[in-house]
């Protein structure tokens, strides 16, 4: 089985906003494998279930809000007991530059209060990061993370989605991570 997160806060305001890449990416891997989420209620989640050549495969997009991401997390993990290394936490990051994807099997939250919560709540997982570069120095970080991405950030954003997606239908038919690491960090 593979548990895949994708962090992002609910609601139509927050469609298109820096802070919703996670949500991005699992749309994309759920549209990849055609799934269609429906609400779980019981692990506060948008939740897309499948089998995909013989594997099951869950994709989340929590109801929490990105700052209680950890409470839908750890609901979804007591219900389903993935392995660590069948739970991937998607999510965006300030520190990558605009595109780049990273993936890592444990490390720090950083400046993400979604992933803090997250790693506070259920431990170090491996995590998927999608960077959407800094703000302007005069702008507030809350304002850049939940503003819209403008037309040339959407491009590279959806293109990077794309990249994360593509690499999880992979690594979901091999189980390599080392390979899954190697295409999502390529050209980091």
């Amino acid at each position: 089985m593979l548990l895949v997160v994708g962090l992002g806060n609910v609601g139509e305001k927050y469609d298109g906003t820096y802070h919703n890449v996670g949500f991005s990416v699992a749309d994309k891997l759920a549209e990849l494998f055609g799934l269609t989420f429906r609400e779980n209620a019981s692990i506060r989640a948008f939740e897309a279930e499948g089998n995909i050549s013989g594997k099951k495969i869950r994709i989340l997009k929590p109801t929490t809000y990105m700052n209680l991401s950890g409470e839908a997390v750890k609901s979804a993990i007591a219900k389903y007991k993935p392995a660590t290394e069948e739970t991937l936490i998607v999510y965006d990051d300030i520190d990558l530059p605009l595109g780049q994807t990273r993936l890592r099997e444990k490390g720090s939250a950083g400046t993400h209060n979604g992933m803090r919560n997250v790693t506070a709540l259920c431990g170090e997982l491996p995590r998927l990061r999608v960077g959407i570069g800094r703000p302007h120095p005069e702008e507030d970080l809350a304002s850049y993370v939940l503003r819209k991405a403008g037309k040339e950030a959407s491009e590279r954003l959806s293109k990077a989605a794309e990249k994360a997606a593509n690499a999880i239908a992979k690594y979901l038919a091999a189980g390599d991570f080392a390979a899954f690491q190697r295409e999502v960090n390529e050209n980091a």
